[in-house]
C-alpha cells in the first residue's frame, strides 16, 4: 500500500447507496477495488443515488473506499441541461474541495464531469493520472467534448500522466498505452479450461455482452441473425445486458421472427455472465465507437470466436489471426463472417485457440501491478513488496 496517501476519483458513474452498502457496475467497481489496494484511502467524486442499484452492480468490499456527491440533476432535456449549468459554480466549488485534500488525482473521461476534472486538477496537484476510456484518435461524429478532453490532455496544462487503450504513433511521453480486464486469475483459470474444450462451430451460439445502447449496433446483430437463420443455418443468439435500446430491441426480435432464437437476460451478476461464456461459441461486438471491449477480451479467453468492428483498438486486439472484423453497421458483411465460422470449423478452432492464449495475459491482478510500477517510475513512489505479475508486462506496455 501506499502509506498515508490519499487518491481522488473524478468520475461521471452512477454509484449507489443501499442497505449500508456502497454499489457501482461491476467492471468499473473491480477496477477501482484494485486502485483501493494500492492507497490508503480513495475518495470517488460522482453520482450517488439512494436505492436498489441496477442488475449488473456489485457491491465495493474494501473499506477504504467512499463516494462523496457532486450535484446534479438526474434528469435529461433542455431544461434539465440548463439547471445542470446553473449548478455549475456548485459543482466546481465541490472538485476543489475534493481535489484540495488528495495526494493523487484521478480522473476518468471523456465525460462532462470528466472535463472538469482534468481543467481544476492541475491547480490542486502534480500526480495526475487521466483515463481516457473511449477512443483515443479522433473519428466521425465525435462530440466536441470528447475532442476537447483529448486536446486538453495532450496539451501541457495537464501535467500528468494519460492512460489510453492501443498503442498509437507520435503520442507525447505522457500517454501510455494501458490495457485492463475484470477477469482475475482465477476467473483465467476457469476461461482456460473452458477454452481447452473443444467447441464444435456447425451450429453458432452467439452472444453479446455489454450496454444496449445505440452505439453498440445491437439491431445490427440482429438483422444479421436473421439472415443466417433464412440461410438455413443453426443460430442462437443471447444478449446479456440492459440499457435504454432494449424495449426497441426486444420489438425488432419480433418483427424478424427470432423470438425462439434470440434471449434477452438483462444485466448480471458478472459470475453469471461467465456461465454464459462457457456456453457460447461466438462473441459480437459491433460497436460504432469502442474503447477497449472488456467483452471481447473476456470472450477470447474463453475460447470463443469473436467478431468485432474496424473501429478504435479492436483491429489491434483481433489481428494476427486471433479474431475477425466487420465494417461499422454492415448487417450483410457480419452475417457472412457468421456462416464462415459455420463453413470453416477447423479455421475458427484455431482462431479461437490463437485468442484464448493471448487474452491471458490481461488479468485484473496484473493491472494492479501495472498501477504499481506506472506510479513507482514516473513518481517515484515507494510501492509495498508484492510478488511480480509475470503478465505486468503485457497489460502496461511502455
Amino acid at each position: 500500500m501506499l502509506h498515508s496517501k490519499k487518491l481522488l476519483v473524478v468520475a461521471r458513474v452512477n454509484h449507489y447507496q443501499y442497505q449500508g452498502k456502497l454499489y457501482a457496475s461491476g467492471p468499473y467497481a473491480r477496477e477501482l477495488e484494485k486502485w483501493a489496494e494500492i492507497f490508503s484511502e480513495v475518495t470517488i467524486a460522482g453520482s450517488l443515488l439512494q436505492g436498489r442499484p441496477t442488475g449488473d452492480c456489485i457491491p465495493f468490499q474494501r473499506e477504504n473506499i467512499r463516494i462523496v456527491p457532486v450535484s446534479e440533476t438526474q434528469a435529461s432535456g433542455v431544461g434539465a441541461r440548463w439547471k445542470q449549468f446553473c449548478l455549475l459554480p456548485r459543482v466546481i466549488w465541490q472538485l476543489a474541495g475534493y481535489m484540495r485534500r488528495a495526494d493523487v488525482i484521478h480522473v476518468r473521461c471523456p465525460c462532462d464531469l470528466g472535463l472538469l476534472g482534468i481543467i481544476l486538477a492541475p491547480i490542486f496537484s502534480r500526480h495526475l493520472i487521466a483515463k481516457y476510456a473511449s477512443e483515443w484518435l479522433p473519428f466521425k461524429g465525435e462530440a466536441w467534448a470528447w475532442r476537447l478532453q483529448r486536446n486538453i490532455l495532450r496539451s501541457f496544462w495537464w501535467r500528468g500522466l494519460v492512460t489510453i487503450y492501443g498503442r498509437w504513433p507520435n503520442q507525447p511521453a505522457k500517454v501510455k498505452p494501458f490495457f485492463t480486464s475484470v477477469l482475475t486469475r482465477d476467473q483465467l483459470a476457469r476461461a482456460r479450461q473452458a477454452a481447452s474444450q473443444y467447441k464444435p462451430f456447425n451450429s453458432l451460439k452467439v452472444i453479446y455482452v455489454g450496454r444496449l445502447s445505440a452505439s453498440k449496433n445491437v439491431d445490427v446483430l440482429l438483422t444479421a441473425v436473421a439472415k443466417v437463420k433464412a440461410a438455413g443455418k443453426a443460430v442462437e443468439c443471447t444478449i446479456v445486458g440492459d440499457g435504454p435500446e432494449r424495449s426497441a430491441l426486444e420489438a425488432q426480435t419480433i418483427r424478424l421472427g427470432l423470438s425462439q432464437r434470440v434471449t434477452f437476460t438483462g444485466g448480471l451478476a458478472f459470475e453469471s455472465v461467465l456461465n454464459y461464456y462457457e456456453q457460447a461459441n461466438v462473441l459480437v461486438l459491433a460497436s460504432s465507437v469502442e474503447g477497449w471491449g472488456k467483452a471481447l477480451v473476456e470472450g477470447m479467453a474463453f475460447g470463443l470466436v469473436c467478431i468485432g468492428t474496424e473501429r478504435g483498438i479492436m483491429p489491434q486486439m483481433l489481428g494476427e489471426g486471433r479474431g475477425l472484423l466487420v465494417p461499422v453497421r454492415d448487417a450483410e458483411a457480419l452475417a457472412r463472417r457468421l456462416e464462415w465460422i459455420t463453413e470453416n470449423e477447423k479455421e475458427s478452432a484455431a482462431m479461437a485457440v490463437r485468442a484464448a492464449a493471448w487474452a491471458q495475459c490481461y488479468s485484473l491482478d496484473g493491472l494492479c501491478e501495472a498501477l504499481r510500477k506506472l506510479m513507482s517510475e514516473e513518481w517515484g513512489f515507494e510501492m509495498a513488496p508484492k510478488a511480480a505479475d509475470k503478465s505486468q508486462e503485457e497489460v502496461f506496455a511502455k
